[in-house]
């Protein structure tokens, strides 16, 4: 059996420490606790592939920008023919209020683009845990808040909704980790 973790954010520098890389935070933080290194380039994205006891995990932040991460996915799933229900994404929710985290087995993408791209390209069964990193009334565009820099305050409460996060993905896995 083969299962797919996805981290959503985008690529470069000028996004490292914004709250659309969340998703990049979490599975950078499951690689590192485990001593996975994202050494592999395949179907547009980075990723680490880790074994459980009778389990296959493949790690992956795509490469192709939020708003185009079910490219990556897409390309994932067929390459190692994994089921949907075999899918988990990482990502921030701006519906959420800072702090919460959701898991969520199907839906719409609701407001968040790298969420519908995926489900353009997949479909809407697959899992998604969600960061909540709520809304700042003083951006007044929705794009400009999710990619400006988290202060140090939100980034403490971002850390401990990230753990959470991944408490949750290891739980839904349901194997221990053996590296």
């Amino acid at each position: 059996m083969i299962k797919l973790v996805v981290g959503l954010g985008n690529i470069g520098k000028e996004y490292d420490n914004t709250y659309h890389n969340v998703g990049f935070f979490a599975v950078d933080k499951l690689s590192v606790e485990y001593g996975l290194d994202f050494n592999k380039n395949e179907c547009r994205a980075k990723t680490c592939h880790v074994r459980l006891k009778n389990t296959k995990i493949i790690i992956a932040k795509p490469k192709t920008y939020m708003n185009l991460s079910g490219l990556s996915v897409a390309a994932l799933k067929q390459k190692y023919k994994i089921e949907n229900s075999d899918i988990y994404v990482l990502c921030d929710d701006i519906d959420l209020p800072l702090g919460k985290v959701r898991l969520r087995h199907s839906g719409s993408g609701g407001t968040h683009n790298g969420l519908k791209n995926i489900v353009q390209n997949i479909g809407e069964y697959f899992n998604r845990i969600k960061i909540g990193i709520g809304r700042d009334s003083s951006f007044e565009n929705l794009a400009d808040f999710v990619l400006s820099k988290i202060p140090k305050q939100k980034q403490e409460v971002l850390d401990v909704s990230v753990n959470e996060a991944l408490n949750i993905l290891l739980k839904e896995i349901g194997e221990q980790w053996i590296y």
